[in-house]
């Protein structure tokens, strides 16, 4: 498939990533997964024919190596999409400041790296896209959650200002505000909510490749992800 289309996806673990893989991997993409463990994503390499990069995402050389790499072995990213994040639990006046600055470190910078390399090479060939997963962290602060809402609401300023910068150049930015717990599978020890209490990382992945398809003189920079029964 020489005219076939890359997706490349950062943070990449066995949940959202693999099925976001799956259902890009299903309409003829090329998927690349990048992870600091790749060894976690040798499965679903197998079954959709991904190619896992070892990357940190916090470190700009390996970001910019990456997409090199990505971009020489199976072709410029047309959509690069960012789902790493990290967090630390505890009232403010327990939480390690090291640890803190790791995490938002993950969850908002890693992204802003991405993003510009990513910019970079769509800007010169004038079409792109760029999705970032985001949290209803990002929307709203929680007690005791103050690492993941600093690290999701940075991450939600930059998707909201890069839709304004680059939309304009024909350059689609999404945000996915996930407000509910993803599901791991029927294992999964939440499913005492109850038919439909958890996402559904299938049909979020669905929601991704609607917003690659949106027609560019209707797009949408951001939506909001939740169980029908999700209290919001």
């Amino acid at each position: 498939m020489a005219d076939a289309k890359t997706v490349l996806i950062v943070g990449a673990g066995p949940g959202l990533s693999s099925s976001i893989a799956r259902r890009f991997s299903n309409e003829g993409f090329h998927v690349a997964l990048a992870a600091r463990n790749v060894e976690k994503l040798a499965k679903i390499c197998e079954e959709t024919g991904s190619k896992a990069y070892k990357c940190d995402a916090t470190v700009p050389k390996e970001m910019e190596i990456l997409f090199e790499t990505v971009s020489n072995q199976i072709g410029e990213p047309n959509l690069a999409i960012y789902n790493a994040s990290n967090r630390v639990r505890g009232p403010i006046t327990d939480i390690d400041p090291e640890a803190v600055l790791h995490a938002i470190t993950i969850s908002c910078y890693g992204g802003f790296l991405m993003a510009q390399q990513a910019a970079k090479r769509m800007l010169k060939k004038g079409s792109g896209a760029i999705f970032f997963t985001g949290a209803s962290a990002g929307v709203r602060g929680y007690p005791n959650s103050t690492t993941f809402a600093m690290g999701k609401f940075g991450l939600r300023g930059l998707a909201q200002a890069l839709a304004r910068e680059l939309h304009p150049q024909n350059i689609h930015i999404g945000h996915f505000v996930i407000d509910g717990g993803i599901s791991k599978g029927p294992a999964d020890p939440r499913d005492d909510r109850g038919p439909d209490g958890l996402l559904d990382p299938d049909s979020i992945a669905e929601i991704y490749w609607q917003f690659w398809i949106q027609p560019r003189n209707s797009w949408a920079w951001e939506t909001e992800l939740r169980p029908w029964k999700e209290k919001f």
